[in-house]
Order: C-alpha cells, then structure tokens, then sequence
C-alpha cells in the first residue's frame, strides 16, 4: 500500500528513486534489528526482543494523520473535490518552498475508456485480462523466484554459519556484518533505476545475487566468506530496491494496490517453499547446493524479466498504463 501511495504522488521523473530509497529503509531496519538482538537477546531473551521491535508500530498513527490520500485514487473513484483539495495543499506547500514563485502548467493526459468494459472496482482476475496478463506472468514470475532464493538463504544462513564451525555470538555478528552491504546496494539501485532503467537494473541485481550466492555457497576460508556475503548482500537489497519501484508502476491506478500485492503475496508463497527446500537439499548436496539452488532461482527471475518486462523509465503512470 505504501508502494502504491508514494508511486501516484512522485513526479514521473523521480518516481523511480524516491521509491527505491523508500524500500532502501529496509536494510537500515534489518541491521538495526540485528544490532538490537545482539544487545539484548543475553539478557531479555527473544520474548524481549519481540516486544522492543513492537514498537515501532505506533509509527502508523503518525502516517494517518500526516500522510494525503493519493489525489489519483481519489479522482479515479470520482472524488474529484477531494482530489483537487490534496492537490492544492500539496502546491501550496511547494509554492512556500520556492518563495512563492507561480508553478508550472501541470501537463495533462487524455482520459482513455477503460479497456475491454472494466470497472473502477477492478476484480482481482482482471490481473490477467489481455492487457496486462503478460505484466502479471512477469511480476508474479520474479516475485515467486526472488523470494525463494531470498528466503531460502537468509533463513537459513545463521544456522549454515554455525553448521561450519562458528558460534552462534559469531553467526549473528558474520550475518550482521554481512548486511552492511546493503546500504550501498540500495543506494546504487536507486541510482541506476533512473540513470539507466528498471529492466537491466532488476536484471543486474538478480544475477549478481547469483553469481555471489554461488560462490557464497563454495567458500573456502572466513575471507572467501566474508568478501562474497557482502557481494550477495549488496545485489540483493539493490534486487529489492529497484523490485519495489518497479512493481506498482505496471498497473494503472485503479490496479495499483492489488496488483502489487498480488505479486508480493505470491512471492511470499516462495518465501515459505524456500527455507523447506534448503532443509530438504542441504542433507543430499550440502552447502553449495542450497546456494547453487538460491542462484537458480535468481537467474529464472531475471530471465522473466528481460524476456517479459517493459521499461517504465520517464514515463508518467497514465502512459505506463496505455
């Protein structure tokens, strides 16, 4: 939802990076989250650890009462008082940032019939009508595959440290140190989804997540170790960034939210086959399978992608739509 909201109100230009920097948070939380077990976990116990971590969810009081309604959401279901009303507090405030100054005529865009009889209601199996079932076969593709290997390896990977020698005070500093790497991962595929498009940057990050895990999986010392986590770390939050801004742009408005969760829902299915898989092949082929199978699944993503996706670069979210 979050996603859907901030993708209809960025202009078209930086749409791409702002939402990547958006999922870019994610990686600040995961090694806060790690910082905090590390501290507290010897004396509060994981129950401490939950509830500490709970907090942060009053946070959404302050959404709700500080964050506008997307003024697209409201103007497609006929709101249009409430939508120029967003609309117009938004340029004021743009208005006072630069001085006062007249804004620019805003560019206007054709209001098109919606394709094959569709309704503003947009029922779910809608996904898969002749326009958009081949955005939907992509999206859902990468989404499932991404997150099976994604999972898959995380999951598992503070048991797999220790299964090779280390303690488990050890395994959680490795895993946290590990995720360093995302920061700069993010940054770099927030930068690149405007400076070069979404298509080869979710390509990119998805395949260099492979080659990492591979080799992740075939270490041979603490250095090896280190130097190819961090390399997994880094394609893999850059993979989130550039999947989270590339995700919403695919369906029109009256889609947006349902289409981008439907595909993070069927991700979340391969999150949960994942981790089974690991524990079902780490027995027969060890270590280097389980990260041999992580890449594979990384390499079928981006496989969806260049063969299926469209570039979504500078275009506004009516002429993704059209």
């Amino acid at each position: 939802v979050a996603l859907a909201l901030v993708c209809e109100i960025i202009p078209a230009l930086q749409r791409g990076r702002y939402i990547a920097i958006l999922e870019g948070f994610w990686p600040i939380g995961f090694i806060t989250a790690g910082l905090l077990s590390l501290v507290i976990l010897p004396y509060w116990g994981w129950r401490g650890v939950f509830l500490l971590q709970a907090i942060p969810a009053l946070f959404v009081f302050v959404i709700r009462r500080y964050v506008p309604e997307s003024p697209r959401w409201l103007a497609e279901r006929g709101r249009s008082v409430d939508a120029e009303k967003v609309m117009g507090e938004i340029e004021t405030k743009v208005k006072r940032r630069i001085g006062g100054a007249e804004l620019p005529t805003p560019r206007t865009n054709p209001i098109l019939p919606l394709a094959n009889g569709a309704k503003n209601s947009f029922p779910l199996f809608e996904l898969w009508s002749s326009d958009l079932a081949r955005r939907t076969l992509m999206i859902w593709t990468v989404w499932f595959f991404a997150l099976l290997g994604y999972y898959g390896l995380t999951t598992w990977l503070g048991a797999l440290l220790q299964a090779s020698g280390h303690t488990v005070t050890k395994s959680v500093t490795y895993t946290l140190l590990i995720s360093l790497a995302g920061l700069p991962g993010f940054a770099t595929a927030a930068w690149l989804v405007e400076a070069w498009g979404r298509k080869p940057t979710c390509v990119l990050m998805l395949l260099g997540s492979a080659v990492c895990a591979y080799l992740y999986g075939h270490a041979g010392s603490l250095t090896q170790l280190i130097t190819f986590g961090l390399g997994m770390q880094f394609f893999l939050f850059g993979m989130w960034a550039v999947l989270y801004a590339y995700t919403p742009e695919l369906y029109p408005t009256r889609a947006r939210a349902t289409g981008a969760g439907c595909a993070s829902a069927i991700g979340r299915v391969g999150a949960l086959i994942g981790p089974y898989a690991v524990g079902v092949v780490l027995p027969y082929l060890g270590q280097p399978g389980v990260f041999a199978l992580g890449a594979g699944s990384f390499v079928v993503a981006a496989a969806a992608v260049w063969i299926l996706g469209n570039e979504t670069r500078g275009l506004t979210l009516e002429e993704i739509a059209r």
